[in-house]
């Protein structure tokens, strides 16, 4: 049985000793209900992770001390970001925590015309936070110590503009994930006639692109034809948003990665 892992955006080294912030500390004190001199493991997104002990629980302090550093990485072999249409709920926090558990890279939330949430300003910052949370919450379950960057919130166009692929000229980024240029670029279509597995297998990174409840409109379409997106479709049936993204990233994994 894997050991309680818990994130923490801090600098971590062997020798340390300091209480866990309150979010992790509730967690192991009252969730995981864990003891003094229990094993834990810790990372911070840096690389690698850190085998760690609890010293002392009062209440909801948890004190820890750092025993050692194992060098380890379980990073997918294929590289994908993916640019998810922003869906409703906790749609999109399925969405995500799933797909760090399949693998990807990077993350780029897409606001689209029939995107049934609207996000601006503070709420969309919110958001962000909030989505940055679920991912690093799905690397501690699934064993990941790269912590995938989630970006603001773009309209496609608006990300297009902004980022290159395999063919186009760079450009400046205003993303966040504007260093993950020359990639190639997919979305998920019903009415693309190439599967998956009619591609070549990546020489790079690739972007896949989908979209939110009831998809992309028309001049959305346009706009991802001339990026010179691939459409690629995923068998005869209609896949509701928060299941495509995951069934071509598990089909990816299976192709070229490390399933």
């Amino acid at each position: 049985m894997s050991l309680p892992r818990f994130y923490l955006n801090a600098p971590l080294a062997p020798g340390a000793r300091f209480s866990l912030p309150s979010g992790p500390a509730r967690h192991a004190a009252r969730a995981l209900r864990l003891g003094v001199d229990d094993a834990i493991t810790l990372f911070n997104g840096r690389g690698g992770e850190y085998a760690a002990r609890i010293e002392r629980i009062h209440k909801d302090e948890v004190a820890v001390a750092i025993t050692g550093f194992v060098d380890v990485e379980r990073e997918s072999t294929l590289r994908v970001m993916l640019a998810q249409g922003i869906s409703s709920g906790e749609r999109m926090d399925y969405t995500l925590q799933k797909a760090v558990e399949l693998g990807v890279t990077a993350i780029q939330p897409i606001s689209a015309r029939r995107s049934v949430v609207k996000l601006t300003g503070e709420r969309a910052d919110r958001r962000t936070a909030h989505w940055q949370g679920v991912v690093a919450s799905a690397c501690e379950q699934c064993g990941r110590n790269q912590v995938p960057v989630v970006a603001p919130p773009l309209a496609l166009a608006n990300w297009l503009g902004h980022t290159s692929f395999h063919g186009l000229q760079p450009v400046e980024s205003r993303s966040p994930l504007g260093q993950h240029t020359g990639a190639r670029l997919l979305f998920l279509s019903p009415l693309a006639e190439a599967r998956l597995a009619d591609l070549p297998p990546p020489k790079g990174p690739d972007w896949l692109v989908a979209g939110p409840e009831g998809g992309f409109e028309d001049d959305e379409m346009a706009a991802l034809h001339a990026a010179r997106a691939i459409p690629v479709r995923l068998g005869p049936r209609v896949l509701r948003t928060e299941t495509a993204a995951l069934a071509a990233l598990a089909a990816m994994q299976t192709l070229w990665g490390d399933f």
